[in-house]
């Protein structure tokens, strides 16, 4: 069970330049998919399933990232 929330969360980082690149409404699916992730993530930590716990962090860091690019394209728009 702790592969798979390896494998997800490395795969969803997503660099800066790419998230920029995204709609508006991809970037508001992308923040739903990777909220549900972080929180599958919290509860595998709470009960002593994810093997790395540094990922935590690093979710917490792309969500961050995504929301904040999500906020400058909305007040452009």
């Amino acid at each position: 069970m702790a592969k798979s929330a390896k494998n997800s969360a490395k795969s969803s980082f997503i660099s800066s330049s790419d998230l920029r690149k995204m709609s508006v409404e991809e970037l508001q699916s992308k923040i739903l998919e990777t909220r549900s992730d972080y929180m599958t993530a919290r509860f595998q930590h709470a009960t002593a399933q994810l093997e790395r716990t540094s990922e935590l962090k690093s979710m917490r860091r792309q969500l961050a990232r995504m929301e904040t690019i999500l906020t400058e394209k909305q007040t452009r728009a």
